[in-house]
């Protein structure tokens, strides 16, 4: 027989909330990491652009169809 398999509690807890509850918890999580923080909306919209422009650069190279 196998072993249960070990969940984390901060998964489970997300899991059961509603997708708005979610998106809220994470604006507060965010809101709570970058309060002390001298960044500005520039700052965050060009990381943002990068991270996305590296996934999807990623996503390419390994399936060139696009699939």
């Amino acid at each position: 027989m196998k072993a249960p398999k070990k969940i984390a509690p901060e998964d489970y807890i997300l899991a059961a909330l509603s997708p708005k509850e979610r998106f809220e918890a994470a604006f507060n999580l965010a809101r709570e990491a970058f309060k002390d923080s001298s960044l500005t909306l520039d700052d965050i919209e060009a990381a943002v652009k990068k991270v996305r422009k590296r996934a999807y650069a990623e996503r390419q190279r390994k399936n060139p169809s696009g699939r």
